[in-house]
C-alpha cells in the first residue's frame, strides 16, 4: 500500500522561527528573510516536517510538456506514470530579464504563472531558477566572459540594468497568487551551480567576494522591491570539500537550503560514480547543514534517457541513501523534436522502460510526491 499514514512532527513556531529534528541533533531552523510573509514561514516549517518522513520528489517543467504533448490541461508524464504528481516543479525566468513572452524553455510567462497556481492550489512546491542572460554582453547565461559579474554590482556600468531585471523579476515573483489573493511562496535558486565555470556567474569569473556580493545584492534589492515570499536556496555543482562548498556561501542570513546538482553521464553507466559522487556530497553538505542550521536538497539530477530499467531503486534511491534532504528535482523532459533540437528527458513516461521501476520508487515510504505531502498539514 502507497505509504502509511505519516506521523505528525510537531514543530514550535517562534515568530518566524521553527524548530525541526535535523539529521544527528536538535536544531532551531529560520528563514533568512526576517519579513517573510506567515505563508512563506509556513512552507519552511512545512519542508522541516516532511524531511523528517522523506524526501519530495520534484521535475522541472512538469505541468507544461512532456514526451510527445505539449500544453495538455492537467497532464504530466509522471501523474501519466504513477497516477499522481511530483511534490515540488520547477521553473526557470530566464527571458523575463528581456521582455520575452516566453522563458528559456519556450514556455510563455503567463501559462507558468497557471501552472504556478494550480499546482500550489493543489498542494504542490515551486521552486525557480533564472539561467539570465550576461548582462555585459548579451550574449546567454553561458557566455561566460570573464569579469562579467563585476560589471553588475553598485557602481559597475550595467548596475541599473541589472536592477532593471531586478525589478522585473519582483513584478513576476509578486504577480504569483492563491486564490485568496497571498504571494505563494517560492524556493529561489538564482546563480546556480556556482561551483562550475560555465555560466557568467561561475567560478573563474568572478572572485568569492564579487559573487557573495551579487548574492546579497540580490536579495536584499528584492526584499527592498516588497518581495518576502522567496525561500532562498544555495546551489552548487561538483565539489570536494566543506571549504569548496562554502566558498562563495554569502553567510548563514542569506540561505535558507543549501544544495547541489548532480548527473549520472553515459561514461557511467552501473552507475557506480554517480552513487559514489553523491554520497560523498550529501556527507559533506549534511555537516554543513546540520552545523548551519539549514535544510539541504538535490537541486537537480538526472540521467539522460534513463537506459537502465532499474535506475530509480538500484541508482537514485542507492545514491540519496539515509540522508535526510528536503527533495531532489530531476530535469526536464523536453519530449519532441522542434526546430533540429534533440529530444531529451530524465523522467520516465508511459511506456519508457523504467517505468516500472519508477512505480517501485514511488510506492517506497521516503518518496515523497504531491498526495503524500498534502497529508501533513501546519
Amino acid at each position: 500500500m502507497k505509504k502509511n499514514i505519516i506521523t505528525l512532527i510537531l514543530i514550535v513556531v517562534t515568530g518566524i522561527s521553527c524548530s525541526a529534528q535535523h539529521p544527528g541533533s536538535n536544531t532551531n531552523l529560520s528563514l533568512s528573510d526576517k519579513k517573510a510573509t506567515s505563508e512563506t514561514v509556513s512552507l519552511y516549517k512545512k519542508l522541516n516536517q516532511l524531511a523528517q518522513k522523506g524526501y519530495m520528489f520534484g521535475h522541472q517543467d512538469d505541468l507544461a510538456y512532456g514526451v510527445n504533448w505539449k500544453y495538455e490541461d492537467g497532464r504530466s508524464d509522471i501523474k501519466d506514470v504513477v497516477g499522481d504528481y511530483p511534490a515540488v516543479y520547477g521553473w526557470d525566468l530566464a527571458g523575463l530579464e528581456k521582455d520575452s513572452p516566453n522563458n528559456i524553455d519556450g514556455i510563455p510567462f503567463a501559462k507558468m504563472k497557471q501552472y504556478i497556481e494550480e499546482s500550489h492550489e493543489r498542494g504542490g512546491i515551486t521552486t525557480i531558477s533564472w539561467h539570465f542572460d550576461n548582462p555585459a554582453t548579451g550574449k546567454s547565461a553561458w557566455d561566460n566572459t570573464p569579469n562579467s559579474l563585476k560589471t553588475v554590482l553598485p557602481g559597475g556600468e550595467n548596475h541599473q540594468k541589472f536592477t532593471i531585471w531586478l525589478d522585473k523579476a519582483a513584478e513576476y515573483l509578486l504577480s504569483l497568487k492563491d486564490k485568496k489573493g497571498k504571494n505563494i511562496p517560492v524556493l529561489f535558486r538564482p546563480y546556480h551551480e556556482l561551483t562550475g565555470g560555465w555560466f557568467w556567474w561561475g567560478k573563474g569569473n568572478c572572485t568569492p567576494e564579487e559573487f557573495k556580493a551579487l548574492w546579497k545584492f540580490t536579495a536584499d534589492y528584492l526584499q527592498k522591491k516588497g518581495v518576502h515570499n522567496l525561500i532562498y536556496i544555495y546551489n552548487t555543482g561538483g565539489f570536494n570539500s566543506a571549504e569548496e562548498f562554502l566558498t562563495n556561501y554569502a553567510g548563514d542570513n542569506y540561505a535558507d537550503i543549501l544544495s547541489f546538482d548532480s548527473y549520472q553521464n553515459n561514461d557511467d553507466k552501473e552507475g557506480k560514480k554517480f552513487i559514489d559522487e553523491v554520497q560523498k556530497q550529501l556527507k559533506i553538505i549534511n555537516e554543513i547543514g546540520t552545523k548551519h542550521h539549514k535544510l539541504i536538497a538535490i537541486a537537480e539530477a538526472g540521467y539522460e534517457a534513463i537506459p537502465d530499467p532499474k535506475w530509480w531503486t538500484g541508482t537514485l534511491s542507492k545514491a540519496i541513501g539515509d540522508y535526510k534532504i528536503s527533495y531532489v528535482l530531476l530535469w526536464r523532459n523536453h519530449g519532441w523534436q522542434e526546430k533540429e533540437q534533440k529530444m531529451h528527458y530524465y523522467a520516465p513516461f508511459s511506456g519508457q522502460v523504467s517505468e516500472k521501476d519508477f512505480i517501485e520508487y514511488y510506492k517506497l515510504d521516503k518518496t515523497l510526491f504531491e498526495k503524500d505531502i498534502n497529508k501533513i498539514k501546519n
